[in-house]
Order: structure tokens, then sequence, then C-alpha cells
């Protein structure tokens, strides 16, 4: 089911040269499923030298060239939809509903980007002397260093992936170790579709040294993250010696507003199904609940109620809604958050344990927490797991005060009828994406990403393609 990934530089797939390998577990029974390649210095130089060798010649491949491929890699990902869900569910635990349709999702990026390569619009502007021109075009910014997250396996590298392409850059993919199959499967498509050699490369291993290498190289000239705060003040330390330019897509702590004027039943029912998706693993994961006190009482019996009804379990298995979380490490966390929550005298609503069902895996029960004070840890830091803490407010200036308080700007979501209260809130709040009424925000072709500690840049959109492109002005005198 799950097969033994090797490297992929310069149009080939080969094993690590030094022979290296890490196993892969499945979170759900806590087996090895499979390995990857461990890459060492020399498998990085290597894939450098061929995204250099592919950059001459995919910059230089025409718009519409280059769109018919990365199409023709979406056509292939929608072909393969089921087997690349497969192995997503396997190697992170989601429900194979979610992981198909994350699978759909990195296609679309795929689509959209094949669309974008045609429409890179440059601009002419009026000269001030009839013997003159000025203009700016734009040129794909180099060969681009790429890092993803194992929360959206195949999501995440596809944004990275498509708009790089579509831009005419070369680029090199490392995939999250815990879940590096979905990427693989997208590199898979990228070859069977045609796109050159060293255009795509795809390493895996040691993730600190292979960030290090490939950014000191003078041969990248943009870096692309998805991860967690500490890990992107890393790498924005390393590419800042290169001047190197960036895009940051890092963790968020999403505040919901449920206005005295929202329905809490509709709203609660909104969020509980939002916020257990992927086990509450997802960067935009709404977090903390900010509730009327008028409607606390309906939309917390609400959510709690949903919470306890979801069955959980393998993602392959019939039925599942929630998964176990990925990795030991987050399941130590949201214990830990739970247990302070809990000390400071918040409410167990639903959940609040692992599930006495599993002896094995990383499961812990979809949790919802009443009435948590401000200053539990998990009100400040982000839990990255299936873990709701709900509160109260009154006033509209001390709700919106509480929410933009923390660092991060990622997204919130606001529920309210009211006009005038959603484009005040909207506005307000201090996040890259908002969602009123709404919480499935991703979609191909709108912009992804924060302000403040949550990242800089965008992907995704008629915006993202931008951040793989630079700009160079003409000044012609005849």
């Amino acid at each position: 089911m799950y097969k033994d990934f090797n490297l992929y530089i310069e149009g080939a797939w080969a094993p690590s040269g030094a022979g290296g390998i890490k196993q892969i577990i499945d979170p759900a029974t806590e087996e090895v499923i499979g390995t990857i390649p461990d890459a060492t210095p020399e498998d990085l130089d290597r894939a450098l030298a061929a995204a250099e060798k592919g950059l001459a010649q995919w910059r230089r491949t025409s718009p519409w060239e280059r769109s018919a491929l990365i199409r023709k890699t979406a056509e292939l990902i929608r072909e393969r939809l089921d087997a690349i869900a497969e192995i997503m569910s396997i190697e992170t635990g989601k429900p194979i509903a979610e992981a198909k349709g994350e699978t759909g999702a990195a296609a679309d990026q795929f689509e959209w980007y094949a669309e974008e390569t045609k429409r890179i619009y440059g601009q002419t502007i009026e000269s001030r002397t009839p013997d003159t021109r000025m203009a700016v075009i734009y040129q794909p910014v180099g060969v681009v260093a790429a890092f993803s997250a194992w929360n959206f396996p195949a999501l995440l590298p596809a944004r990275k992936m498509a708009a790089a392409l579509a831009a005419g850059c070369s680029i090199i993919v490392k995939p999250a170790g815990e879940a590096p199959g979905s990427c693989a499967a997208l590199v898979e498509a990228c070859h069977d579709a045609g796109i050159p050699a060293g255009v795509v490369n795809f390493v895996t291993g040691n993730s600190g040294m292979i960030a290090t290498h490939l950014i000191k190289s003078p041969i990248v000239r943009k870096v692309s993250l998805t991860g967690s705060v500490p890990v992107g003040k890393e790498i924005l330390h390393l590419a800042a010696d290169g001047v190197k330019k960036v895009t940051m897509e890092l963790g968020g702590h999403g505040p919901v507003i449920v206005f005295g004027d929202a329905d809490p039943v509709h709203a609660a029912e909104v969020c509980a199904n939002t916020k257990f998706r992927n086990c509450g693993q997802v960067c935009i994961s709404p977090t903390r609940f900010y509730v009327h006190e008028k409607n606390y009482d309906a939309f917390s019996s609400r959510f709690a109620e949903i919470a306890k009804s979801l069955k959980i379990g393998r993602g392959m298995d019939d039925g599942v809604q929630m998964g176990p979380l990925a990795n030991p490490r987050g399941l130590e966390t949201v214990k830990t958050l739970v247990k302070d929550a809990v000390d400071r005298g918040a409410e167990v609503l639903a959940g609040g344990a692992p599930p006495k069902e599993f002896n094995r895996g990383y499961f812990f029960e979809p949790t919802v927490l009443g009435r948590v004070p401000d200053e539990a840890r998990v009100m400040n830091e982000e839990p990255f797991g299936p873990v709701a803490p709900l509160t109260t407010f009154t006033d509209y200036d001390e709700v919106m005060a509480r929410a933009n308080a923390l660092p991060f700007g990622l997204a919130g979501y606001l529920f309210t009828h009211d006009l005038g209260t959603a484009t005040r809130a909207y506005e307000d709040l201090e996040v890259g994406m908002v969602g009123v009424n709404e919480m499935l925000l991703a979609t191909a072709e709108a912009p992804f990403g924060g302000i403040k500690e949550s990242g800089m840049g965008r992907e995704g959109g008629s915006l993202g393609i931008k951040d793989y492109l630079v700009p160079k002005y003409v000044k012609m005198k005849f």
C-alpha cells in the first residue's frame, strides 16, 4: 500500500548516495509503513546543479507550453486521486474523504496556475519625452527551495510547486518527514506530464541539514516555507544572509467571534464541523471561541453535542470522522494544554482524554473546554489538535482587543447577521484572512497567508505567482 520512495533529481528517481533511510510511521497503528532516503550534502549539491540547469531551460519555455504541461499535471493528479488519497490517509491518519478532498484541491492549484502562467502582465509607463520609453517586465526569481508541513502533505507543496512552475522557476521541494508520499506522487505526476528534467526536484531526510544546505547555496534565490513560527524565524535568519526572497506561511491561533445577533446553534454546528477537521491540525483552524454571553449556553451545548458524536478511528475505516494526531509530540502537547486549562478553572464539556477503546495510535477525543480563562496556555499557544476552548464576551471593543492580543495573525472568523458589524469587525481583525459566517477559506483562486508572526507573502490566487517573480524596470532612449 505505501511504497518506499526515492529522491527525484534531474528527472530520475534514486536512493540516497549513502544509502541512508528514515522510517515512516502510521499514526493510527504506530507501525512502520515505509521508508524515505536520508539525503546527503552530495545529494543536495546534485539537486542544486539540476535545478540550476532546469531553470535555464524552463524560464525560456513559452508560457503556453508551460501552461499545457502544468495542466497535464493537474489532470494526472485527478486521474490518480484515489491512490494518492490512500497514501495520504495512511501516512497522516486523516479520514479518506478528507484526503480525497485535499488531493482534488492540490490538482486545482496546478490547474489555476496553468492559467496564470499565460497572464504574467507587465506595465508600460508613459515617458516625459517623446524619444524615451519605459516599461516593467516580470521575470522568474530563480531556483526555489520549498519546505512543506505534514498536515496537508499534498496541498501545501502543490501551492509552491504550481506557482513556481507557472512563473518559470525551477524548484527543489522538501516534504515533511512524517508524510512524504503524497508530495512524491505530485512529483511523479510532474514527471509523467513531461515537465523537463531538473525543473522539479524532490529531496527527503534531515530537515535542518537540508534547509541550511539549500538556503546557504547561492543557486537558491527564493525560499518558501509552510511550518511553525519558530522554524520560520530560523529560515528567515538563513535567508537573510543571502538576501533571498521569502514566502512564510506560519502558525496561527484563529479567533472566532460569535456576536449576540448570530444564530448560536447554527454557528456551533459550523464551528464544530470545521474545528475537528484533520484532527484540528490545520493552520487556519478556529482555535479561540469568543461567544457573546447571551449565546454561550446554546452555542456551547450544541458544540459539545457534536464533538461527542464524532466517530474516531483509522482514516481508511468506514464512517470515521476524525483520525489520530500525526505524531506523539502533538498528542503530548494536547494533553498538557487541556490539563493546564482545567487546572485554571475551565470546564470539560466534551472529551478531554485519549479514547479508552484505542491502545495504540496517537488518538485524542474531540474536546470542548468551557469558560476558559484568557491566561490559560491553550488561549495563547496554538493547540494544533482537537481542542476547542470557549469563553464569553459582552462588549465589541473588549472582544476585539482580546482577539488581536496575540502575535499571530493568520485567519479569523465572525458570526453575525448585521452587515455593519461584519464590516467593522473584518476590518478590525488583525489577520490575513477572515471568514464571515464561513470557515472554509482555502481555495486555489484566493490568496492564502497571514500577517504579524504568522508570516509574509501569499500563496494561491493571482497574487501567489507574484512571489515567484521579480519586476525589472527598463528605460530606453532612441
